[in-house]
């Protein structure tokens, strides 16, 4: 069996996020771990809060709180909606932890010793109110390109706009609200990414089976313009991992810190040094996983992210790895998406609108959005979540098709046999034809899961469910029993392991209704099915088994119209 590697772009640690975050990294990244540990791999699966930045900063601030304190709150808070979600990390880091404090300076005492960092001098605006430096979205104003009052010093939220904080009219702090601004000159590092390019094309060249969405994207930043900008790894900021050369001290660097998005991606590795300590291993154990000198060689290692943090994924971080110089392990496949938007525009985390993710286990259970979500993920172009669509796909695949076969399969079997697998009767030509389908779908099921093809996974998982209820429509038991109750047990024996097999194929996809359906049937043998008939006779005649609640209720046309309503606005 492989060893794989996954990671999920790491959450930015200020609120809670919506759905369009979910589905764009962790939710398929989830997906395809627990497919991969099904099939019996070795696989360790990563993620962690990304808690540096202006925005902790700034979000702590709001809150009343210190940032350090607000940050441990808040990951405990998207640990929890973690969980909820059934998100099946072996590691949910921290890229505060003193694991990452101690890569990233570490990586840049090596990019430092490399050449491939230059000290530049720059012009940043500074508030005398506040006696420090606003870099970024400590800084708010007019936006010069279409007049909206509160742009950032990085962007304009508004007309989407990359903006210097110079560029901005009538500035303010963000902290203070204060005018007293002036231009200074203070010193910052820069990673001399430039000096990578032929590096990092050739090794773009080489992932030809990467997702057109990631090698696009990539290009155009390497070769676009001027190509790929030198760019700044330090910031003028209280919060963040200390701007050190390894151990060292790094002279005319005191009090600055290094850039979120320099540290973050290194928390990839540091998760997994945490993930050791947490379970009471060695650096061995994690080194194996990301040191190509240690083990590492024989690792598959997987990307989820959306498409706007291929830039750094592709460019930025393996900048970092490679011109350290040192054997680390480099991603082999990144799977990127695009956006999912919301009932006709975006979600938008500051006007509070979309679902969010608390917001949608207050109203049902995970697998329901799970199922939606992972269905509808924005793979070849950005997706849209309507109310009516998810009504619709709840009602149509999860509760009349696979709900309503449980459901049928175990009320007649305990109406008019009993509670057990019934024996008598041999399989004919409808057993082996259908048989012979699944083999042919579970075999293309498989085929899309291993190359991360979400949409059409589901597609296909949901015609093995189709299949079960064509073939109970096609040998109508309830019929079949009045003339040969023989052959009706039969058929029910066959569809009560039919529920079985659903729970193992499904679990990546629903995992409690999964686990729902194992229990019903009183089983833990989780096995993936290589062999289609063996796995249909798994439970034997006279094993017992529950007729469960029911699998999934459906969503009513006035639940959706007060939820749509609901979500359309500010969140309270």
């Amino acid at each position: 069996m492989a060893r794989h590697l996954i990671t999920s772009a790491i959450p930015y640690i200020n609120g809670i996020k919506h759905l369009g975050n979910l589905v764009g990294s962790q939710l398929p990244a989830d997906l395809y771990a627990r497919y991969l540990r099904g099939r019996g791999h070795e696989v360790l699966f990563l993620c962690a809060t990304d808690e540096h930045g202006t925005p902790a900063e700034l979000a702590a601030a709001k809150a009343g709180k210190p940032v350090d304190e607000y940050c441990a709150e808040m990951w405990e808070v998207q640990n929890a909606l973690g969980q909820g979600f059934r998100l099946s990390f072996d590691h949910f880091g921290r890229s505060s932890s003193k694991q990452n404090h101690a890569l990233t300076q570490h990586f840049a005492g090596r990019l430092e010793a490399a050449g491939l960092i230059r000290e530049v001098s720059e012009k940043q605006v500074y508030s005398n109110a506040d006696g420090r430096f606003l870099p970024d979205r400590y800084i708010e104003g007019t936006c010069p390109n279409c007049g909206y009052d509160k742009a950032r010093g990085d962007q304009c939220e508004n007309c989407t706009k990359q903006l210097d904080p110079t560029d901005l009219i009538d500035a303010r702090s963000a902290i203070s609200g204060s005018t007293d601004l002036e231009v200074r000159e203070t010193k910052h590092l820069y990673l001399r990414q430039s000096q990578m390019r032929d590096k990092l094309n050739e090794w773009i060249d080489s992932k030809a089976d990467w997702p057109v969405l990631t090698t696009s994207i990539a290009k155009k930043w390497l070769n676009d313009g001027d190509g790929l900008q030198d760019r700044g790894i330090t910031r003028d900021l209280d919060w963040g991992i200390p701007v050190r050369k390894g151990e060292e001290d790094w002279p005319g660097m005191e009090g600055k810190v290094f850039y979120v998005w320099f540290d973050a991606p290194i928390e990839y590795i540091a998760c997994a040094a945490e993930w050791a300590e947490a379970n009471g291993l060695d650096a061995a154990a994690w080194e194996r996983w990301w040191r190509t000198d240690k083990g590492a060689e024989d690792v598959r290692y997987t990307q989820f992210m959306g498409k706007d943090n291929v830039p750094f994924h592709t460019l930025s971080f393996p900048s970092t790895i490679l011109g350290s110089g040192e054997p680390w392990k480099l991603v082999d496949y990144i799977k990127s998406f695009n956006y999912l938007n919301y009932d006709g525009g975006q979600f938008s985390t500051s006007q509070g609108r979309g679902v969010f993710m608390d917001q949608a286990l207050e109203i049902l259970p995970a697998d329901y959005w799970r199922w939606w979500l992972l269905s509808h993920v924005p793979e070849s172009s950005d997706s849209e979540f309507t109310w009516e669509n998810f009504q619709a796909s709840v009602n149509k695949d999860l509760a009349d098709v696979l709900g309503n076969f449980v459901s049928r399969v175990t009320k007649f079997c305990r109406s008019k046999f009993s509670e057990a697998v019934p024996e008598g009767g041999a399989w004919g030509p409808d057993e082996e034809a259908l048989i012979a389908e699944l083999t042919t779908r579970i075999r293309a099921y498989e085929g899309h899961m291993e190359a991360m093809e979400v949409r059409k996974s589901a597609t296909e998982l949901r015609a093995i469910w189709v299949a079960g209820n064509e073939y109970l429509q096609s040998v109508a038991p309830w019929s079949t029993f009045k003339e040969d109750p023989a052959q009706a047990a039969a058929q029910i024996r066959l569809a009560l392991n039919l529920i079985r097999l659903y729970a193992v194929l499904s679990a990546p996809f629903i995992p409690d209704a999964a686990q729902s359906m194992l229990g019903a049937m009183r089983c833990d043998d989780a096995r993936w099915p290589d062999d289609i008939a063996g796995a249909l006779t798994v439970l034997p005649p006279g094993h017992g088994f529950e007729v469960p609640e029911v699998l999934f209720a459906k969503i009513t046309d006035e639940a959706r119209e007060d939820w749509q309503e609901r979500f359309s606005g500010t969140r309270s």
